[in-house]
């Protein structure tokens, strides 16, 4: 049994809720993670006696309906609905109940599309959403916005917010249909040095920029944040505050699987952004940067791949 008292994960099925889970300080607490099919998020009224029930110190949201462009233009009302009623539902829930203490996790789709880099917190609402996934975001800030008014009016309550880069790590989907930038890449590479292939196609140029972290060093900032979340900004972007080109995710994915063929680049291909990156000037002035470097963490997925998706 923890000894910092009960925290409630929502989301516990997730690449962000497993890693919180696995993560060594997550034994320091009792963690309810309901699945779905045990605690309906969509349903006030189910959450309310959830939360009335177990009565958490904490609670850590991290459940929500995720996908890439193609799921999101295809159902932007159930993006929009689902994580709007989820928000809503967890964080006014644990508010009427008396939880003092709420994490809510956001995403760096809550910028504007044409906010300059690196993203800072007070950018939020400051122009256009991305239209392909303008509901999520809505229904992210919606959360976020909603963490900041239960402030003002108590200020007991300490609803604060982490707005994570992107992530990759263990947990993560490596199907191509579904899966991300690097979970994608070390499915393709890893085919590639497998069938014993020369070369490897990389879409555009490979100079765009991302930042990916490690999917474990946000477990880390989060179970950071739950021992001090007085202290904690009240919404703080939780990333790198450095970022990669493709080529170099490409690069370093082939120096870990020990493939070395060649990579062309298809420049008709799209490439989206040149640049997303968050600051990190509030989660330095904090105290914390994330531990794992690009290498360590792609051999840590690369592992994790090996086990539980190429077999």
């Amino acid at each position: 049994m923890g000894t910092k008292g009960t925290l409630l994960l929502t989301g516990g099925g997730g690449l962000v809720g497993q890693n919180i889970q696995e993560h060594a300080s997550a034994a320091d607490w009792s963690i309810l993670a309901p699945r779905s099919g045990e605690l309906d998020l969509t349903d006030a009224g189910a959450v309310d006696a959830y939360l009335g029930q177990h009565k958490p110190d904490l609670v850590v949201h991290a459940a929500g309906r995720v996908g890439g462009i193609q799921a999101n233009m295809a159902n932007p009302v159930a993006f929009l609905d689902e994580n709007t009623a989820m928000g809503r539902n967890i964080i006014m829930g644990a508010h009427r109940n008396g939880v003092r203490k709420f994490l809510n996790l956001a995403s760096t789709c809550m910028y504007p599309r044409a906010a300059e880099n690196p993203l800072r917190e007070d950018m939020v609402l400051t122009g256009e959403l991305e239209p392909t996934n303008e509901g999520y975001a809505i229904a992210k800030i919606l959360a976020m916005r909603l963490c900041d008014y239960i402030r003002r009016e108590d200020a007991g309550a300490h609803y604060k917010t982490l707005i994570p880069c992107n992530l990759y790590g263990r947990h993560d989907k490596f199907d191509p249909k579904h899966s991300h930038l690097v979970p994608a890449i070390i499915h393709k590479v890893h085919e590639a040095r497998k069938n014993g292939e020369a070369t490897v196609e990389i879409w555009g140029d490979g100079t765009a920029r991302r930042e990916f972290m490690y999917a474990g060093d946000l477990a880390d900032a989060v179970l950071r944040a739950a021992d001090d979340i007085e202290n904690l900004p009240d919404n703080m972007n939780t990333g790198l505050g450095h970022d990669h080109s493709i080529n170099d995710y490409y690069a370093v994915v082939a120096d870990v699987i020990g493939w070395d063929g060649e990579f062309t680049h298809d420049l008709s291909k799209p490439v989206g952004m040149k640049q997303k990156l968050c600051s990190t000037e509030r989660q330095t002035q904090w105290g914390w940067q994330a531990p794992t470097s690009l290498r360590d963490g792609i051999a840590q997925t690369y592992r994790y791949y090996l086990e539980s998706f190429a077999t």
